[in-house]
Formats: structure tokens, C-alpha cells, sequence
């Protein structure tokens, strides 16, 4: 498992965040208009308790007393200034509505935009990496990333950047206000503060080991679940159910642990957050009720109008019962920002991560690019390899691993060659190098006399047709796997392909024939034919040149045969590479390309290489044992 996953990251990166702040940009009028919802509720939610505070002490407890600004709006009536109030109050709860409803809107709305962007410039980067990133990569790590680090990063943009900010907004409102009321009141409500900040820090390096066991656990529950759902035919063969189930339980149980430690943390944090607050509350309501029943003056910061603009000055100002219930109400709502911004934490520590790991991704460079200027063969698909030296990976050693070395050999249009060799002598390399799914270090390829470097990618890989040793289908009808989304081929193509590959009356037989649904790799179709429907796909495409890599080694003999019937025809007036380990399917080739530990070691037609009495005889001698195949059915032809 990659150590990627077992890092946090830091709770706050500015270089992070500022680059995830670039995919807001497009949206940036949703976003003002949301961040503004903000504000105005984090106004709202303060004001309040304050008009509480106004109507007990204006018009319940000491009629007519001042409530300072708010005086020109109130009646001096008991009853139309408490319906007044009312309103207000009811007024604020449906413009909190509206906010509310705004500010979720507009921000869920907005992650999922940046959810799609995101994912989509992923997909398109991992559509543009070349195959070697993913001999390095595993497949569940990358769509990890694609999945639950962007749903980490939505989850920011959604509830957590939005909260915190929110909760911020809410803080300095109630303290700015319960500071202007009664400082003294104020600070006895702050006084448990460092107890919070102690138990909040606490909380956090426990739910963020808990978070980090949690993550890694969950990464190995995917990688065993994977592992062994794709190899079950192999587990059940072998009776390792039990083992396989016990090794498991025992990463499940790892989840289930660290799931505990971290539920103990929440089922401990809150209460003691409750407790501390309540006391704040009560010592508020003691000391509070105290000043109220002996008239204790304070000093206090008054706000009024003066030609329209707000204005501020100190009076000492008695505590009243309307300053008492409004501090309770301050208080209560004072300590539920803290709670969640512990929280929210945690979602901005692994939001970080994930972003760490999303952007590490994005900025792996792309080795295998489109160059700037682009040369286009006009000749009619001459092939060269020109002494040609090539190795995946690189030794501990400054000499690297060469897979070929020193190649060459040349591909005259028209012409079947065939490619043999023991497994490892480099014969698929030759096919991948040539469809530049990776680059040679040393020496070139040519068609018709451009390097292929040079070529448009786009351009160089259509001139090829590929059938794999091991076909691959994709989730869709049969009619689309064989167009593979090239819109110019029509139906008509499409059935003429199968037609010629003896694959049409198949697909006829299925009950929705060519529209029948291939599942997913085509799980429900049989290896010979999803072979068939895989030389469809390249027939269809029309191309210059055909590659079979291993094309009729999984297949029994009947769909054999008819593979290489289809062949026979698919081969004519085309270019040809064939790569085989049955010597009988390259009997007629044109060339014969022998490998041998990364080199060319011998080069003919068939017989050849057997009057070489060489390395080809000796591959011929084991699989014939000096028995020449009579029948030309059996052999592909150029013919």
C-alpha cells in the first residue's frame, strides 16, 4: 500500500489552497453571492437575542427605556412595540431562510461544478499519460484519487470552507456584541475558553490518528477486496475461502477499531464542551442576577446615529434582566461555532491531503507528447527500425535493462511479417514501440521516412489496426464495441466487418443481435468470441496496417480455424505484423523476424530460417518435431 495514503497533510497550505481557489474562478458570481448569504445570516443570527434583550428591558421590566438606535423605529406603546419586535424577529428568521437556502445552493452547486471540472481534467490527464505511468501505478490508487480525495476536496468547498467561515462570522458578531452589552459579563463567558481550547486540541490529535487508521484501513480493505474478487475462480479452486476470510476479518477489525477510537473521541468531546459551556451559563446567570438585583452599573458602549452615520461612546449603564437573558442566549449560541470548527478541522487536514495527492498527480509530466511541429508521412507505409535500443527501467547500476538492443529492420508496404522468439525476447515491445506507447532511447522508427517523434499521436496510431492476445470489451452493445465511437463507420460497416471475420452470424443469434449489451470486459461472451468481435473492431477501422499480438493463442482449435480464415482475408493488400508463438500461423509469411534476448538474431522467410539450422529450426524442431504442416488452410497468407 502507498505511503501516500497514511499522510495527513497539514491543516492549512496556502500553495494548496490557492491553487484550488483557481477552480472557483468560473463560478466566482455564484461564489460572491454565496459568501455574501454568509455574512448577512452570521448578521442575522446575532441580532436576535439582542432584540430580546430590547423588548424585556423597553417595554416588559422598565418601560420606556431607551434601546438606543432603535428608538426612532419603536412605538412608545407596550403592545405595538412588542408586536413590532415580533416582526422584526419573524422578519430575520425568513430573511435567515432565504440566506440559508442561498449560501447551500449556490455552494453545493458550485462543488459539484468543480467536483466535474476536477474529475474531468484527471480523466483527461490519465487519457494522456503513456503506459509505462501505469506499470507503475495501480489501478485502485488512481481511482482513488478520481473518487474519494475529489469527494474530500468537495466536501471542503461545500460545508467546510463555507462553515468555517460562517463560524467565524457568527463568533465575532456575538462577541463584538456581548462586549458592547457587558464586558464584565462577557469575560466571565470567556473565561472557559482555554479549558475548550485545551479539550479541542486534544480532540483533534485523537481523531486525527483515528482518521489517518481509518484511511489506511480502508485502502487495504479495498486493495484485499479487489485482489481477491478478481482472482475468486483461483480461491475457490484452491479451498482458501477460509484464509482469505480470516485475513479479512483481520484488516475489518483494524477499521472497526480505529472507527471506535474515534467515535470515543466525539462521545467524549461534546459533553465536555456542554459542561464547560453550561458553566459558563451559570456563573453568568449567578454573577448576572447579582448585578441585577443591585442595580450594579457598567460600563458599556452605546451605538447611535448622528446624520446618518453610526456613531459610538462609553455610558454606565445599569445590568438589566434584558442583559441577562441575552447574554444566556449569546452563550448558548457562542459555544456551538467552537464544536464545529474543531470539526470542520478535520475535513480542512484531509481535504489538504487530498489535495496534495490530486495535484501531485496532475503535475506528473506527460512523457509522450504531440510535438510543435508536426511532420505527416505521404508515402504508402514503409516501416524502419533503426538500430533501435530500448529498456523499460533503468538498473541500480548506470547501465540500463535493455529489452532490445541495436534492432533494425525494415517493413516494405504490402508485406506479412512475423515476429518470434522466446516470452521476454522483446517481440510485443517491438509493437508498443511502434504505436509510441513508449519512446526509444536510442535510435529511431520511421514511416516512410519520418520519425514517428514527429508524427501527430492521433495520426500515427490510426493507421494501425491491433487485435490483442487478450480481447478487451467494453460496457455497451456489441455494435458499439466494434465502432469504438468512430462515428464515420455505419451500420452497414459494421456488419460488413463482422460479416468478413465469420463473427456476424454470432452476433445474429443474440437476442438483441447487433444492439445485444456487452457487459462489463464482456464477461458474458467466450474468449474466441470476443476475439472474433475484437477483429471486427480492427477490420471496421479500415486500416493501413495490421498488428495480431498473439491473436489465436487462447482460442481452441474450431475458433482457431476460423480466426485464421478471417486473417487470411484481413491480411491482403494490407501491412501485416504478426506475433506468435504457433510457428504454423506464420508458415507464409513474408519475412520472419527472429528475437532473442533483445536482439535480432535471425531474418527470412520460413524456409529460410530452417536451412539456417539456427535458433528458428530449433523453435521449429520442438513444436513440429521436424514435421512440415501439409495444409496451406493452416497458414496465413499474403495471397
Amino acid at each position: 500500500m502507498s505511503s501516500e495514503e497514511e499522510v495527513l497533510g497539514k491543516a492549512y497550505d496556502s500553495r494548496l489552497m490557492g491553487r484550488l481557489l483557481t477552480y472557483l474562478r468560473p463560478y466566482k458570481v455564484q461564489t460572491t453571492v454565496a459568501l455574501a448569504a454568509i455574512v448577512l445570516k452570521a448578521l442575522a443570527e446575532a441580532v436576535g437575542p439582542f432584540l430580546v434583550k430590547v423588548e424585556i428591558d423597553k417595554y416588559l421590566v422598565q418601560p420606556h427605556q431607551s434601546a438606543g438606535f432603535l428608538d426612532r423605529f419603536l412605538s412608545p406603546n407596550a403592545y405595538t412595540g412588542i408586536a413590532q419586535i415580533g416582526g422584526i424577529y419573524a422578519g430575520i428568521i425568513a430573511l435567515s431562510f432565504v440566506l440559508e437556502f442561498a449560501q447551500t445552493y449556490f455552494m453545493q452547486w458550485t462543488g459539484q461544478k468543480v467536483m466535474f471540472d476536477l474529475r474531468s481534467q484527471i480523466f483527461r490527464h490519465l487519457q494522456h499519460m503513456h503506459v509505462g505511468f501505469y506499470d507503475k501505478n495501480p489501478v485502485g490508487r488512481l481511482v482513488t484519487r478520481v473518487t474519494t480525495d475529489v469527494d474530500a476536496l468537495n466536501e471542503l468547498f461545500t460545508s467546510g470552507v463555507v462553515s468555517i467561515f460562517e463560524d467565524i462570522f457568527v463568533l465575532a458578531g456575538i462577541i463584538t456584541i456581548m462586549t458592547m452589552m457587558n464586558w464584565k459579563l462577557a469575560l466571565i463567558t470567556f473565561a472557559v475558553l482555554p479549558l475548550i481550547f485545551y479539550a479541542t486540541q486534544v480532540f483533534r490529535i485523537k481523531v486525527r490518528d483515528s482518521y489517518r487508521r481509518i484511511r489506511i484501513a480502508i485502502a487495504r480493505i479495498n486493495s484485499h477486496l479487489q485482489e481477491h474478487v478478481s482472482g475468486m475462480t483461483v480461491l475457490q479452486l484452491f479451498n482458501r475461502e477460509r484464509r482469505a476470510y480470516d485475513k479479512f476479518s483481520e484488516v475489518n477489525d483494524v477499521h472497526r477499531e480505529a472507527y471506535k477510537d474515534a467515535i470515543l473521541a466525539h462521545a467524549v468531546y461534546y459533553p465536555v464542551v456542554e459542561i464547560l459551556s453550561s458553566v459558563a451559563i451559570a456563573t453568568v446567570i449567578w454573577f448576572g442576577g447579582n448585578q441585577v438585583l443591585r442595580s450594579v452599573a457598567t460600563l458599556t458602549v452605546s451605538m447611535g446615529l448622528a446624520k446618518g452615520l453610526p456613531h459610538f461612546h462609553l455610558l454606565p449603564t445599569l445590568t438589566t434582566l434584558g442583559v441577562l437573558v441575552a447574554f444566556m442566549q449569546y452563550a448558548q449560541r457562542f459555544f456551538k461555532p467552537i464544536q464545529d470548527l474543531s470539526e470542520k478541522y478535520n475535513i480542512l487536514q484531509s481535504a489538504m491531503a487530498s489535495a496534495e495527492r490530486v495535484f501531485k498527480l496532475l503535475d506528473t509530466p506527460t512523457e509522450i507528447t504531440v510535438p510543435a511541429v508536426i511532420k505527416t508521412p505521404a508515402g504508402p507505409g514503409r516501416i524502419d527500425f533503426d538500430r533501435v535500443w530500448f529498456a523499460y527501467r533503468n538498473i541500480e547500476s548506470n547501465e540500463p535493462d535493455w529489452v532490445l538492443r541495436d534492432v533494425s529492420f525494415t517493413v516494405t508496404p504490402g508485406e506479412t511479417v512475423a515476429f518470434v522468439g522466446h516470452t521476454g525476447a522483446g517481440k510485443t515491445t517491438i509493437i508498443s514501440l511502434l504505436l509510441r506507447f513508449y519512446d526509444v532511447q536510442k535510435g529511431a522508427i520511421r514511416i516512410d521516412g519520418v520519425d514517428i517523434k514527429d508524427m501527430d499521436l492521433a495520426d500515427l496510431r490510426r493507421r494501425f489496426g491491433v487485435v490483442l492476445q487478450d480481447p478487451f470489451l467494453f460496457s455497451g452493445t456489441v455494435a458499439q464495441n466494434i465502432r469504438l465511437g468512430s462515428s464515420w463507420i455505419t451500420d452497414a460497416g459494421v456488419e460488413k466487418a463482422a460479416e468478413e471475420v465469420n463473427v456476424a452470424d454470432f452476433i445474429r443469434s443474440l437476442p438483441q443481435g447487433f444492439q445485444e449489451e456487452v457487459r462489463e470486459r464482456g464477461s458474458t461472451l467466450s474468449t474466441g468470441q470476443k476475439q472474433l468481435i475484437s477483429f471486427a473492431r480492427a477490420l471496421a477501422h479500415e486500416p493501413k496496417i495490421l498488428i495480431l499480438d498473439e491473436a489465436t493463442s487462447s482460442v481452441d482449435t474450431e475458433t482457431e480455424f476460423r480466426v485464421r480464415d478471417a486473417l487470411t482475408r484481413m491480411v491482403v493488400g494490407r501491412t501485416s505484423l504478426i506475433i506468435a508463438h504457433r510457428l504454423s500461423t506464420i508458415q507464409r509469411a513474408d519475412k520472419i523476424i527472429l528475437l532473442h534476448k533483445g536482439k535480432l538474431r535471425e531474418m527470412g522467410t520460413h524456409q529460410q530460417l530452417l536451412a539456417q539450422h539456427g535458433i528458428y529450426f530449433k523453435l521449429y524442431q520442438l513444436q513440429y518435431k521436424d514435421q512440415e504442416l501439409s495444409s496451406p488452410a493452416t497458414a496465413i497468407t499474403a495471397d
